[in-house]
């Protein structure tokens, strides 16, 4: 090997260990900006079972007279209400994970998911074609009907959550009746209260994040502002107090559920948890 070719192949090897040694440097960095893994999805069995539940004959028979007190209210946008068999509703579409803000998300965790599984939710449609959801959680080591909302948000959110940003996570920031889709580190809205909280073409995982900490980072389960009972119902105008993040649990949130009209509800209906009106926050 002359003097000029082992010169060149010292320099050649010189370069590749400065080049190993910068990629491994960058190594750390890559890893720390991976976002979040998804949330743990509800098993299958689960929402098997919850949908036996949502399509029994008893739920059926509950969400008829659901619908038939929207009927006591007087027809709507020019319906009128239907009567007899063809007056039974039916379960249209899958029965879909519902995902809310996590605490630990919003405590500011890095690694945590941005929403933990709340509960599954079908679609009811009656017979003049209103909607509503019929929610289902495990509850006493089983599944089970535990409310029923007006409207289709959940089943129809996850459908456009979908269409948006295939493979992502829709969940909902039930404080301001946001939903959202979320995949890597990219967060965009699914209905005009997220646009309104991180614009129309979405935000960063990070800038959520920090929105969200800021907002409620003081109101988490064990903060004092929960501690003194002033989490949730309503201020003497109607308005909705702000609400803390809830812990999920074994039972669904009712954080987007008019309180007011679940205890009356539920002895009409004979649910662990009804509401008739989904409450619209402003």
């Amino acid at each position: 090997m002359t003097e000029n070719t082992a010169r060149r192949t010292a320099a050649r090897v010189a370069a590749a260990g400065a080049l190993t040694a910068a990629l491994a440097g960058l190594a750390p960095l890559a890893h720390a900006a991976q976002p979040p893994a998804a949330p743990a999805p509800p098993p299958a069995a689960g929402i098997a079972q919850a949908r036996a539940a949502t399509t029994s004959a008893g739920t059926l028979d509950t969400l008829a007279r659901f619908f038939a007190r929207d009927d006591a209210r007087g027809p709507r946008d020019g319906r009128t209400a239907a009567a007899g068999p063809a007056a039974t509703p039916r379960i249209e579409g899958a029965t879909v994970p519902v995902y809310s803000l996590s605490p630990e998300f919003v405590a500011g965790r890095k690694d945590a998911p941005v929403a933990a599984f709340d509960y599954v939710a079908s679609k009811a449609v009656s017979a003049d074609g209103r909607k509503a959801s019929v929610w289902a959680a495990e509850t006493g080591g089983s599944w089970k009907v535990v409310n029923i909302a007006s409207g289709d948000d959940e089943t129809r959110y996850a459908a456009e959550g979908a269409r948006k940003l295939a493979g992502g996570t829709v969940f909902r920031e039930p404080q301001i009746n946001a939903w959202y889709v979320q995949r890597g580190d990219r967060v965009l809205p699914l209905n005009p209260d997220a646009e309104r909280a991180v614009g129309t073409a979405g935000t960063t995982l990070g800038a959520y994040r920090e929105r969200v900490h800021s907002a409620y980072g003081d109101k988490l389960p064990g903060s004092a502002y929960a501690k003194k009972g002033a989490a949730g119902g309503y201020d003497e105008g109607g308005a909705v107090a702000a609400e803390p993040v809830a812990a999920p649990s074994s039972g669904p949130s009712t954080t987007t559920v008019a309180a007011s009209a679940a205890a009356a509800a539920a002895a009409g209906l004979g649910l662990t948890t009804v509401a008739v009106r989904r409450l619209r926050r402003r």
